[in-house]
């Protein structure tokens, strides 16, 4: 393997760890460490350039790929909680309403929501 390709490829290894270190969820990040760990060890002694190059561009889809799920896994929580406050728009009488524990708006406030 050319120097400029080793480099390449041990860039684009410690772009993968970093970037799958950020999986919120500790499976998720678990796995993702130990799946590019165990690919990368596998594929150590591919000699054959054109062989080598694929699976830098194979990698490189799979950063890409990490790269836009990261910000997904932290962002479910975030996300559920917006549900569950639009859920809360339901306005207040409604089963959702008295079964997530939140008091029941003043009449004052309801008359300027117009529900």
């Amino acid at each position: 393997m050319a120097a400029s390709s080793r480099a390449q490829v041990l860039d684009l290894y410690r772009a993968m760890l970093r970037e799958s270190k950020r999986f919120s969820a500790y499976n998720y990040r678990t796995y993702a460490v130990r799946r590019i760990r165990d690919a990368f060890r596998e594929n150590k002694n591919v000699k054959d350039p054109v062989e080598i190059q694929t699976l830098v561009n194979k990698a490189k889809r799979d950063l890409g790929i990490i790269r836009r799920q990261c910000p997904l896994s932290s962002g479910i929580k975030s996300h559920a909680q917006g549900l569950q406050q639009r859920q809360h728009a339901v306005g207040p009488g409604c089963a959702v309403w008295k079964g997530c524990g939140m008091e029941e708006p003043s009449p004052k406030i309801m008359g300027h929501l117009n529900l």
